[in-house]
């Protein structure tokens, strides 16, 4: 318990002397400009940013055996919503902020009152679960743009005008990250429901599958989607850049501690097993079913977080920033660093951006700046020749270790122990 302790400190200390020490290189300038400029400090958010959606991606690949490509479908849900939220903000049209927050909660309620009718019925097929769940969706939604704009519009523009400026664009940014969180997990769910039947590849061609179809999306989302805002494949612009180190920071911190601690719950243990092995999880009595959505949805409101701090630092959104090869992104961070470890998917990931975007890219010679991508993927090759399990293999540093109770002595034992 005592080591327990010092390890939970240790990572307390750390991780606040880190946050502070980013802080002070990003605000002490030097001969004018600050220690990290800009371009370094858009690699150090963009690193938070991908590590956000790679331990996403690890709880339902590392942790529950769930092999998905279509993580950056939810990155790119996440970004685009909560960055409508504050582009629509900023204009004076608070109407996405409750949609997104209003239909969310409302959908939530619905969901959980088709769960409990539906629990009244046994052997429900997997068709009626979906469409029950999508005329939930549906309807929360429409509610939300029919009852709650209406009523809601006038009060919410009111509250936040009588604030004070900085703290209503704080509230707001709030309220975007948490709403393309949502809604990347909503869609996570309803996309889940039938496809988390499939088995190992076929999932992972369904999965990009969906990346695709998102894509197509953004690139038509001025036609095909009622949103000329984001003005298709001319990219989004108008963006405000609210994305800061201590939000980046505490994000990330936030989905450390979020996936720590579930994992090693019961819960989480049961979503391990499933990975171990489906069949004998499902004879100790694990809803193999339930565990899978559960970690599938948890991972993908992790990529929507990113995407909406992505989205905030960039000012600007663009579909190609979430095609299918940048999509293998997160897949390759996992197994790089570890499937099931936590700890190789930190260090991959900042790691990752430093030397793709960072290093490769400013300090390759002039005309060669594109051969990054032929240096990592051989990178890559011999690393999963030599080391196939990945960089940290399933270690995990001390706070991210599960610590396990010591077994209980016979009474015998202890008697001969206390004796001795």
């Amino acid at each position: 318990m005592q080591q327990l302790r010092k390890s939970n400190v240790y990572f307390i200390v750390g991780a606040l002397a880190l946050f502070v020490v980013i802080q002070v290189f990003l605000s002490v300038r030097i001969g004018g400009e600050p220690i990290i400029n800009n371009y370094w400090r858009g690699i150090i958010f963009w690193g938070a940013a991908i590590t956000i959606v790679s331990l996403g991606l690890n709880l339902i690949f590392g942790f529950n055996g769930q092999f998905s490509l279509g993580q950056y479908g939810f990155y790119a849900i996440g970004a685009y919503v909560s960055a409508d939220i504050t582009y629509r903000y900023v204009r004076g049209d608070m109407s996405a902020l409750i949609v997104v927050i209003g239909g969310s909660i409302l959908t939530l309620l619905l969901m959980w009152g088709v769960s409990l009718l539906l629990k009244r019925f046994y052997g429900v097929h997997v068709t009626t679960l979906f469409v029950s769940n999508l005329l939930a969706t549906v309807l929360g939604f429409w509610l939300a743009v029919r009852l709650l704009v209406p009523l809601l519009g006038p009060v919410v523009s009111t509250l936040l005008q009588a604030l004070p400026p900085g703290l209503a664009q704080q509230i707001v940014f709030f309220f975007a990250l948490l709403g393309g969180a949502a809604v990347a997990g909503i869609v996570s769910f309803l996309f889940g429901i039938p496809v988390l039947e499939l088995g190992s590849d076929y999932l992972g061609i369904a999965t990009l599958g969906f990346a695709i179809i998102v894509f197509v999306l953004l690139n038509n989302s001025d036609t095909l989607l009622p949103f000329p805002e984001m003005k298709g494949a001319r990219g989004m612009v108008g963006i405000p850049q609210w994305t800061t180190w201590p939000w980046v920071f505490f994000s990330l911190l936030l989905v450390i501690l979020v996936m720590r601690n579930f994992l090693y719950s019961s819960t989480g243990r049961s979503i391990i097993s499933v990975r171990e092995d489906e069949r004998a999880a499902e004879l100790m009595g694990i809803d193999v079913g339930r565990a899978k959505i559960l970690a599938f949805v948890l991972g993908s409101v992790f990529a929507g977080l990113g995407g909406g701090l992505r989205g905030h630092d960039m000012a600007f959104l663009h579909p190609s920033m979430f095609n299918v090869i940048q999509s293998l992104n997160p897949f390759i961070i996992v197994v790089f660093g570890g499937v099931g470890s936590m700890t190789g998917t930190i260090l991959t990931g900042f790691g990752w951006i430093i030397f793709l975007e960072g290093v490769l890219r400013l300090y390759l010679p002039d005309g060669f700046e594109n051969w990054r991508f032929v240096i990592y993927p051989m990178i890559l090759v011999l690393m999963m020749l030599l080391r196939p399990e990945g960089l940290l293999g399933k270690y995990e540093i001390g706070f991210l270790r599960q610590r396990l109770p010591k077994p209980r002595m016979k009474s015998s034992e202890a008697g001969e122990e206390a004796a001795a």
